[in-house]
């Protein structure tokens, strides 16, 4: 199984052992991919409600990274040969994947202070959204409420702490606010999300719906 380095380190380049290429059979392929394993990956594979990373191995371009059948597949658009290859990740895609798993994370932390639960989410560009099912003792959540306190909370700039626990869990926490089980990337301090921009807050059939994006500083 390939080890997956991006789960203790950030590091987005360096030499990896490409151990086999094979014209691709995969759930991803609807036209001509190759699908290629390694020894080690840097690349973050689709999945935490996180888009996978993309990026480079020699000239090659990654266009697709997925979890399969117990191992992780890397699939291009080009046939790679066996052996040494150097693997870079695309930079400016990891980190606002980053910054919106990182602001989910962040809005997790503030509407379950209001006594609501995280379900699920999606951490996707122009997409992203956490969803919430209510505790006993629910309170009405408010866009500007909300927004307010994302913005005091990037301004008091937590950093990010990861913990891998002896079971093969890695947590996720900022500060010290409770951690979550999480195997996604994150920024190292919360200033680095820049800002958070609350869109919309849906409650239906009993679940609640943040909608969210981040704003770069311009």
């Amino acid at each position: 199984m390939t080890e997956r380095l991006y789960l203790s380190s950030s590091i987005l380049s360096g030499e990896v052992e490409v151990l086999d290429c094979s014209f691709c059979g995969g759930s991803f392929c609807n036209d001509e991919r190759y699908a290629i394993r390694l020894n080690v990956t840097l690349f973050h594979p689709q999945g935490g409600g996180q888009p996978s990373d993309v990026g480079w191995l020699n000239d090659v371009e990654v266009v697709h990274v997925a979890f399969e059948n117990d191992d992780i597949i890397h699939y291009t658009k080009h046939p790679i040969n066996t052996g040494i290859a150097f693997a870079r990740v695309d930079e400016n895609h990891r980190q606002l994947h980053s910054q919106l798993h990182s602001a989910g994370h962040l809005i997790g932390h503030i509407v379950e202070g209001l006594g609501w639960y995280p379900v699920s989410a999606h951490h996707w560009p122009g997409e992203s959204r956490v969803i919430f099912k209510p505790g006993m003792h629910a309170q009405a959540v408010f866009v500007e409420a909300l927004q307010e306190s994302c913005d005091q909370f990037i301004a008091e700039n937590l950093s990010c702490q990861i913990t891998l626990r002896d079971d093969g869990f890695r947590q996720v926490s900022f500060g010290e606010l409770p951690p979550y089980p999480c195997g996604g990337t994150h920024v190292t301090s919360l200033k680095h999300i820049h800002k958070i921009q609350i869109q919309a807050i849906k409650e239906k059939k009993g679940k609640l719906s943040v909608q969210y994006d981040i704003v770069m500083p311009t």
